[in-house]
């Protein structure tokens, strides 16, 4: 039986709670499989519960890293405090809000949702159950951002690329919401400036959305933002460079390394930027954790998750006019 969600007026401060979390996952895919292998390792995490619609694979993950594999989502809530959602994204709506009405913090992977509508329904229920809800952009969580962040103050040009092979999964996306999206969130995270225009281009080549798709966007202040995904190429890159007036950075998510070109008396100097280099999905449910347990925001919220998706969406609709 679903645990009915308090009201506002009623709220308990989300810090109360123990220490040790009970962590748990729906979807045992190959994201599902990764979540479940980092609650194992996190010491203020306890694996105690898988769920996925294919038993057996809920059964060999938990084998593998503990847990209890549930043969429901009803039994699935009374075992946790928060979870990862990692259905396919036409199932993030109904899942999320199970959970959450039940009384559960949720992560749920990117993007939040397949159209505003189910965001909106995702966010709305967070807050009427008074529920953390987060969403999964894990290259906020890549040292390589941590650079970004701390040396940047006006970015005026951005590129970004993210290139891989053909992943034989997401199939029920294209690669806008499938990987540009990624690169979307993290320029609205550091740009801070509503996007006035729009120009995008999509090919479709092994399914029936774009696998190829190029986007160029204007902000309000003037920044602009050149952004490329592809999931057919032969080789794996992401990366991003970023110019401001003073400096221009160029970092590599996947290397996890990074240069600086600065301005200075004898023309632009480089500078080797030492990135201390870790795992993002590790350091972005740790931080999912934590804030938890203290009742704090988490990093990528909901209302962000949804931002990144009606910018997603609206990049799509641009590129699929002219298939």
């Amino acid at each position: 039986m679903l645990r009915a969600c308090q009201r506002d007026d009623q709220a308990i401060p989300l810090g109360v709670m123990s220490q040790i979390q009970r962590a748990g996952v729906v979807g045992t895919g190959a994201m599902g499989r990764n979540h479940a292998r980092i609650y194992s390792l996190l010491p203020n995490a306890e694996l105690t519960a898988i769920y996925d619609a294919d038993r057996s694979r809920a059964a060999a993950v938990a084998n593998e890293f503990g847990g209890t594999p549930v043969d429901s989502l009803e039994e699935f809530f009374s075992l946790v405090d928060l979870a990862s959602v990692a259905v396919p994204t036409v199932a993030h709506r109904e899942i999320g809000c199970k959970l959450l009405e039940a009384g559960v913090h949720v992560l749920i992977e990117k993007p939040i949702a397949p159209d505003i509508a189910d965001a909106q329904a995702l966010v709305e229920t967070a807050r009427r159950c008074n529920k953390l809800l987060a969403v999964g952009h894990v290259e906020r969580f890549n040292p390589v951002l941590r650079q970004l962040e701390e040396r940047l103050s006006s970015p005026r040009f951005i590129e970004a690329h993210r290139l891989s092979p053909f992943p034989n999964r997401s199939m029920d996306i294209g690669v806008i919401l499938d990987l540009m999206i990624h690169d979307l969130e993290v320029i609205l995270h550091l740009v801070k400036s509503p996007v006035v225009a729009i120009d995008a281009v999509g090919v479709s080549v092994l399914t029936s959305t774009e696998d190829i798709a190029n986007a160029r966007l204007r902000f309000a202040n003037g920044c602009v933002a050149n952004v490329t995904a592809s999931r057919i190429s032969p080789e794996r890159m992401r990366k991003i460079r970023v110019f401001q007036g003073d400096c221009y950075l160029s970092l590599d998510y996947m290397l996890q390394e990074g240069s600086m070109y600065v301005k200075d008396l004898n023309g632009i100097s480089k500078v080797e930027v030492e990135i201390e280099k870790g795992e993002p999905l590790l350091m972005e449910l740790q931080s999912f954790v934590e804030a938890v347990s203290r009742g704090e925001t988490p990093a990528v919220t909901g209302q962000q998750g949804m931002a990144a998706l009606e910018l997603a969406l609206k990049v799509t609709e641009i590129a699929r006019a002219g298939m």
